[in-house]
């Protein structure tokens, strides 16, 4: 690869090779500068495979089955980093202690009671409101909408300004990597597709919606963000994940719920 396509790809080969199992060329791992600029596109591509593996469960099996081997093929292509984060950030945030203890009960291998108990009741509710949804008509679209908002979520953390834990590499590697009208492009092209997509597949109402739930799932991102910051001073890997997981949460109920 010359070197000038070997820049011109640099970003989102930097951020597949940290968000996926995805084997990158050595070229593309030597910098996180890309991460999250390019976390929704690769967004795009996992929700695609996930929402894929979801429909096919479902008229294979059961939406039930489907839902679950949706979330399964998305933790296996993502080595489960978002869920660990979520458990790693509810284990921080949960029990009442100090900033320092808390920064470094999450810095640890293991998982306590609460990350445990928010992961589990987190995968269930996932699991439900994706078996409803791919149980009804163009459900797959919120599916596909879920995952890419969680990468979207995940990019905000790298606009200017944004503050960043003490002790976090991953944070202070990717601070300040994400533009404004970037993000602002990344979240018009997100919400105006999800609700062209549900709205060509079941019309204006499911179109509207799936929009909604997909505001809704930012907005729980963002007040994941705002109490870890409050809490630990700033965001970590730990909590971009856990911001991505809120989302694509959020998004999954609220689309289950309003999605006719």
């Amino acid at each position: 690869m010359s070197g000038g396509r070997r820049a011109r790809w640099a970003g989102p080969l930097e951020s597949a090779a940290l968000l996926t199992v995805l084997r990158v060329p050595a070229a593309g791992t030597t910098s996180t500068r890309g991460v999250l600029p390019w976390a929704p596109l690769v967004g795009l591509a996992l929700g695609g495979v996930a929402a894929g593996a979801g429909v096919a469960g479902a008229r294979l099996v059961s939406a039930p089955a489907g839902a679950v081997l949706a979330l399964a093929v998305l933790a296996w292509l993502t080595r489960a980093l978002h869920l660990d984060g979520l458990a790693d950030t509810a284990d921080g945030l949960g029990p009442l202690r100090g900033r320092e203890r808390a920064l470094q009960v999450m810095h640890q291998g293991d998982v306590g009671p609460f990350g445990v108990v928010t992961l589990v009741l987190t995968l269930l509710l996932q699991a439900a409101a994706a078996a409803a949804l791919l149980g009804g008509q163009g459900g797959w679209v919120a599916l596909w909408t879920a995952v890419v908002v969680a990468r979207l979520a995940m990019a905000r953390t790298g606009l200017r300004g944004v503050r960043i834990a003490g002790g976090s590499s991953l944070g202070r590697a990717v601070a300040g990597t994400v533009s404004l009208p970037w993000l602002a492009g990344w979240a018009v092209l997100v919400l105006g597709g999800a609700a062209a997509a549900a709205w060509a597949v079941a019309g204006a109402v499911a179109g509207a919606a799936t929009a909604g739930a997909a505001a809704a799932g930012l907005l729980a991102a963002e007040l994941v963000r705002v109490r870890a910051t409050a809490r630990l001073g700033g965001v970590t890997g730990d909590v971009m994940g856990a911001m991505g997981e809120a989302a694509a949460t959020v998004v999954l109920l609220v689309a289950a719920a309003s999605v006719p």
